[in-house]
């Protein structure tokens, strides 16, 4: 394709992500609340804010954008100590938006007021990525919701703590300093990125402090420590599932894998996917790094198809999606698509259309994966709409210390529990068990984009059975 063309797709792309308003399922809505939000994930941004700043109880809101009134004086009496006073905002607040899981979780807090509780809290990229931070939330928040209806855990509430994070390993670590020296804190859910986990977890391991992360699928995870665990399957699982569909099902043997080398996940699962091709009896017969400045989605197509390419891999993370799917574009539907959970996103049905039709994608879980499973009614209700495969997973994780805590109400005694081959707890996506290595032994679902209704841009993700 010539530059002309490129630069024709490339417009074009970018008209039809301006042209797509409102609506959508709250796995991908606050993606496009988000856009035109600024990115506070500079290094100057981070150095002028504390990390006090970063982690809030219910007295202060760490999310963007305008808040509304309502849960501004809901916010304002819990900063003020007057806990009984928030409730009745916070209430009203979440009948003008339900879906809202930090108005949520800081309304549950302030209803414990000055009761016993047990304390958790988790570390989100909210500044950085709203998006999945919201996603991830909703998990969280349903969680404490549900325990703490039910009267707590053995009769006692449980109290969430939320941390900003950016995604930036080096606050995820300074966080995870502050959240080790709270003694409070019996459990951390996150970080969200691999990079950030593998940085936190050096910490939150010598503090013996749990962390449960329901988003990091790099294999370095794996046998990390005996206080990280994960509720998402590592890549080696969602690598496994696409070369054998691609192998199997798709009946093709030659892939180009487009990668974010600055990325520990994106290299995770590339590497993961070029090694179960290969036992597969197929060959990857090309790497492209989505993060170097000279990168050309025409070029890579082209060279890509010119070395015997039947398959394109997009191991992307979220800082090369946009370049990702700029390869959707240039390949029109020559090539068969595959791609990692990353590119679960309402922005590839939003660029990629009709060209992105019929990509396969590795997701933790679907909402219609699983028929027997109660938890999609019970989100439905709760947040008013469809949740995503990292509100599952996060729904799990805070399951999981919830099922610790009520074992042995102690740091050591949720980490005693976590890693005991007894232990099991019931979460969104079925049982919950860790393996010695501190992975879940779970599988992937894999999706494919079809033409749909749904999430209002015109095409789906729906499960492959």
């Amino acid at each position: 394709m010539s530059q002309k063309n490129e630069t024709t797709v490339l417009v074009l792309a970018l008209l039809i992500t301006l042209g797509v308003v409102g609506g959508g399922l709250w796995l991908f809505k606050d993606s496009i609340i988000s856009q035109n939000q600024p990115n506070i994930n500079s290094q100057s941004k981070n150095n002028q804010q504390s990390i006090k700043d970063r982690i809030s109880f219910g007295e202060k809101t760490l999310i963007a954008g305008e808040i509304a009134p309502a849960k501004k004086e809901g916010v304002e009496a819990i900063a003020a100590g007057s806990l009984t006073q928030a409730i009745a905002p916070l209430t009203a607040s979440l009948k003008q938006k339900p879906n809202d899981p930090e108005a949520l979780i800081f309304l549950n807090n302030a209803r414990i007021g000055s009761a016993k509780s047990y304390t958790i809290a988790t570390s989100l990229p909210i500044g950085s990525d709203p998006n999945a931070s919201l996603e991830i939330l909703r998990g969280i928040a349903q969680a404490q919701n549900e325990i703490n209806a039910s009267g707590g855990i053995k009769g006692v509430r449980l109290k969430v703590g939320i941390a900003n994070d950016d995604d930036n390993p080096e606050i995820s670590k300074q966080i995870a300093t502050t959240l080790v020296k709270n003694q409070e804190v019996l459990g951390v859910i996150g970080p969200n990125t691999s990079d950030a986990t593998l940085a936190a977890g050096t910490v939150y391991t010598s503090g013996k402090l749990v962390a449960i992360t329901p988003t990091s699928t790099s294999v370095k995870i794996s046998n990390f420590s005996h206080y990280v665990f994960r509720t998402v399957p590592s890549d080696f699982i969602a690598a496994r599932s696409l070369a054998n569909y691609m192998v199997k099902k798709l009946q093709k043997k030659n892939a180009a894998v487009f990668f974010n080398s600055q990325s520990n996940y994106s290299q995770s699962l590339k590497s993961e996917f070029v090694s179960s091709v290969s036992l597969e009896g197929g060959q990857v017969s090309n790497e492209f790094d989505l993060s170097q400045a000279t990168f050309s989605a025409a070029i890579s197509v082209e060279q890509a198809t010119k070395q015997g390419a039947e398959v394109l891999m997009l191991a992307s993370n979220a800082n090369t999606l946009d370049k990702a799917l700029q390869v959707v574009q240039v390949n029109d539907k020559r090539l068969a698509l595959l791609g990692g959970d990353d590119v679960y996103m309402l922005k590839t049905l939003e660029l990629g259309r009709e060209k992105a039709v019929g990509m396969v994608v590795a997701v933790p879980w679907h909402i219609d994966g699983n028929s027997s499973s109660s938890f999609p009614q019970k989100s439905r209700q709760l947040w008013g709409a469809d949740v995503s495969w990292r509100t599952a997973l996060s729904y799990d994780a805070t399951k999981a210390l919830i099922a610790a805590i009520e074992l042995n109400p102690t740091r050591e005694g949720v980490q005693q529990a976590l890693i005991s081959s007894n232990f099991s707890a019931t979460g969104a996506t079925g049982a919950i068990r860790f393996l010695g290595s501190g992975d879940r032994n779970a599988s992937v679902q894999l999706v494919k984009i079809a033409p749909g209704t749904r999430s209002r841009t015109g095409y789906d993700f729906v499960p492959i059975p």
